[in-house]
Parts: structure tokens; C-alpha cells; sequence
């Protein structure tokens, strides 16, 4: 004759193994992704992949300037420039209209939304930081609304009335598919340093060792730059990288280069 488990461990009492198991399976279950939730992240996944063809791996944001001039020459003082620009440049910056933009369109403040898309693309320190934002941006609509197409985007795209940065971009394809923000600003940071590091990482070079023991040095980094963006204003705007901004500017009429920017 077949016992149930529980004669079998005496005392009608229920096995310790086959709670702790049932406990497992209720957490996993209860901690889930809906079918909405799990189609967001997949498409934040893509969208901020290096595979996601944005053109992100032929710009450097004045890194091969930087390492030209000797100012970036290993992996320490790659990570001390990437970091001031992401926490007191252009990462910082972006990041914050991306969380204005994204809040606004949110709200369906389009005249708010043209205003903060006008501020952004006037933000771009020289003209090849200028060409990488706006392409980057363009690129990043055009392939999210032909693969995914929504159709809040096209309202979205046609009440910015300029040429849309890429974190505007960001921001604007993300509330067109319900993806909530801070995810999308951590995942913006993660995409904007992973390609500053692989930027450097051939152009020092570095090995792949290296340039993953910067971008796990960074993740603290970009967790903190998160959370300031999230919680800054529009006057909160500012930079101070001066020597990444003359970087960006010098690579303009460097002799030879590998980056286009």
C-alpha cells in the first residue's frame, strides 16, 4: 500500500525539504512578470543592446582625442575620464532630459515636451557631439517605430518639432510602450558606458578582462547618476568637463581618426 508523505515522516507532519520547497515556488510565482511586464523589459533589452543599430559603436564622445593627446592611456584613467563625463557631463545631462522627456509625454504636455526636446538639441557642446546625438536619436525612432511601431510615437515625434536627441528618443519611444522610467534611465547608463568603455577598450587598447572590470567598477556609478537624474530639475542642467568638451572639439580636425566623433 502507497503512504503519503506525510505518514512517511511521521506525526502527520509536513517534511521541512517540501516546505521550503512549496515556499520557493510561491515566491517565484508570486514575483512573476506579467505578460505586459516581460514584453517591456524585452524591448528595453533590445532597444539599449549594442546589437540595436543605433551606430553607437562609431562614435567615442572625444574619447580617441583623449587618448591621442595622452590624457586616457590604461584602464585607470579611462575609468577617471568616463566617470567625470557620466557624472558631470553629458551622461549626468542626458539622462536628465530623458527623465523630463519622458515625464512630460507621460503627461501629454506637448507644448512642455517641445520646449524640453528645443533645450536639448541646442545642449550639444561641438558639432560632432551635436551629429552623434541627433543621428543616434533619429536612428533610434526610425528602427523602434518600424519594428514596433505605436501609434502614440508618431503624436509623440511630430509635438518635439526639432531634430530629437537620443535620450529625447529614449525617453519618447519608452512611454510609447508603457516602459516604466527608472528602468529605462538605468538601462540608458549602462548603454552609454558600455560603449564609452568599448570605445576605449580598442583604441588604448584594452584587453576584454580590462574593460569588464571598469564597467563592473562603474556599476555603482551609474546607479548614483540614476538616482540623480530621476531627482533633478531642468536647473540642475550643467557640465563641467572641460576637457572632454575641448576632446570633442579637437577630434574634429584630428588627422586620423576611427571614431566620428
Amino acid at each position: 500500500m502507497l503512504m503519503k508523505t506525510s505518514e512517511l515522516s511521521g506525526g502527520g507532519q509536513q517534511d521541512p525539504r517540501d516546505a521550503a520547497v512549496a515556499n520557493e515556488a510561491a515566491a517565484s510565482s508570486s514575483s512573476s512578470l506579467s505578460e505586459d511586464e516581460a514584453g517591456a523589459l524585452y524591448r528595453l533589452l533590445t532597444w539599449l543592446s549594442p546589437s540595436f543599430p543605433v551606430g553607437a559603436f562609431s562614435y567615442s564622445s572625444g574619447i580617441e582625442w583623449a587618448v591621442e593627446a595622452g590624457d586616457v592611456t590604461d584602464a585607470l584613467s579611462l575609468r577617471r575620464w568616463l566617470t567625470s563625463m557620466l557624472t558631470d557631463g553629458a551622461g549626468l545631462c542626458d539622462s536628465i532630459f530623458l527623465a523630463h522627456a519622458h515625464r512630460v509625454a507621460s503627461s501629454g504636455d506637448d507644448a512642455r515636451l517641445a520646449e524640453i526636446a528645443e533645450l536639448a538639441f541646442a545642449f550639444a557642446t561641438s558639432r560632432e557631439r551635436h551629429l552623434e546625438t541627433t543621428a543616434q536619436g533619429r536612428a533610434f525612432i526610425e528602427i523602434a517605430r518600424a519594428a514596433w511601431n505605436m501609434a502614440p510615437l508618431d503624436r509623440l515625434v511630430a509635438a518635439c518639432e526639432v531634430s530629437i536627441v537620443y535620450p529625447v528618443a529614449v525617453g519618447l519611444v519608452s512611454v510609447a510602450h508603457h516602459v516604466p522610467l527608472a528602468p529605462t534611465i538605468h538601462a540608458f547608463l549602462h548603454a552609454v558606458a558600455s560603449n564609452w568603455i568599448s570605445a576605449g577598450g580598442r583604441l588604448i587598447p584594452l584587453g576584454q578582462t580590462d574593460s569588464q572590470r571598469v564597467l563592473a567598477e562603474f556599476e555603482p556609478i551609474v546607479a548614483a547618476t540614476a538616482k540623480r537624474a530621476l531627482e533633478a530639475s531642468l536647473d540642475d542642467l550643467g557640465s563641467a568637463t572641460f576637457r572632454a568638451d575641448i576632446a570633442s572639439m579637437r577630434h574634429e580636425t584630428q588627422y586620423t581618426r576611427l571614431f566620428r566623433s
